[in-house]
């Protein structure tokens, strides 16, 4: 009679212990299932003060990623006192040059010994089709830069290089510690090809970068119950309109507010935001109004170092 007796006290012990091991195993997973972004930069080609080149960052489980290396990358990952050897790789969405014009900068201070730098092993960038012309040229560009700085400073000479990964099609292009990006076809015109949107997944949330683009079902599909969905914008006022020349062919290859209100209707995350901002004279209560008349949801303009912590519960916004 006692043999029982000891067999349900162990059972009970070992039940109070499982439960105890799940509870604290369950805590762990709420406290990882979160995805950090920060947009470093939401800006133009324009040499202006106020937005930093096109770059928006991705922080989910052990994975850094940064989608974009326009002007600044690097002083507004600092500003952050995040150190560029922290970045495990660098996606690119097409060939502009406001899109890409800080990659030397990212790859090389990273790849110096101060706090922000000491990458040791070659950055990794992935594209689409050309993205290994673009490293090819810069590493022959800083060629005798970086033979010096190996010569003079012992930096390790992997780091100096890029380790490039191109892809042709659509799809799942990259998959780490639990973390997967998805490549997606955008249209931002006839002529600007390859062009891409990326989405972000891990643990059951996700983020969608939605690239340069006009408006594409493609990027709808992409992004339908995403939980945070960054997209472009354009919107110029009228004198602006008449008076530059390209003013045509600009808003030919971008998403109007309205256009983008229509997006967001059909894919309805759980917060749009607007990043890389190509406006003249309209200002952000502007661009939610003309929005507004096609979309009613959680909307918010992004500006320089806003952050979204994203979990399960609920969008945290962080203004600087």
């Amino acid at each position: 009679m006692t043999r029982p007796l000891i067999l349900m006290t162990n059972l009970k012990a070992y039940l109070k212990t499982s439960l105890f091991l799940l509870t604290i195993l369950f805590a762990n997973y709420s406290a990882a299932q979160e995805m950090r972004v920060i947009l470093l930069g939401t800006g133009s080609p324009g040499p202006y003060t106020d937005r930093a080149g096109p770059a928006t960052l991705v922080i989910a489980g052990n994975q850094t990623l940064l989608f974009d290396a326009g002007r600044n990358a690097v002083v507004q990952l600092w500003q952050k006192r995040i150190p560029v050897r922290n970045i495990d790789s660098v996606f690119l969405t097409h060939f502009h040059h406001d899109h890409f014009n800080g990659l030397a900068d990212l790859w090389l201070t990273g790849w110096i010994g101060t706090e922000y730098g000491l990458r040791n092993s070659p950055m990794r960038l992935v594209g689409p089709v050309g993205t290994e012309t673009i490293a090819s040229g810069l590493e022959l560009a800083y060629s005798r830069n970086n033979e010096i700085r190996v010569l003079d400073e012992n930096l390790p000479v992997a780091a100096s290089s890029f380790s490039v990964s191109e892809f042709q099609s659509p799809g799942v292009i990259y998959e780490e510690d639990g973390v997967s990006v998805t490549a997606f076809n955008v249209n931002h015109g006839e002529l600007i090809t390859p062009a891409v949107g990326y989405r972000v997944d891990y643990m059951g949330l996700s983020t969608v970068i939605s690239g340069d683009t006009t408006y594409d079902e493609r990027l709808v599909a992409a992004s339908v119950n995403t939980d945070l969905l960054i997209h472009e914008v354009m919107a110029w006022d009228d004198e602006s309109m008449r008076t530059v020349p390209t003013s045509r062919e600009i808003a030919a290859h971008h998403t109007t507010p309205e256009e983008a209100g229509q997006i967001f209707s059909q894919a309805e995350p759980r917060l749009a935001a607007y990043s890389h901002l190509v406006v003249r004279n309209t200002s952000d209560e502007e661009l939610i109004n003309r929005t507004r008349n096609y979309y009613s949801g959680p909307l918010v303009v992004g500006s320089d170092l806003m952050e979204f912590l994203i979990s399960p519960q609920e969008i945290e916004i962080i203004i600087p």
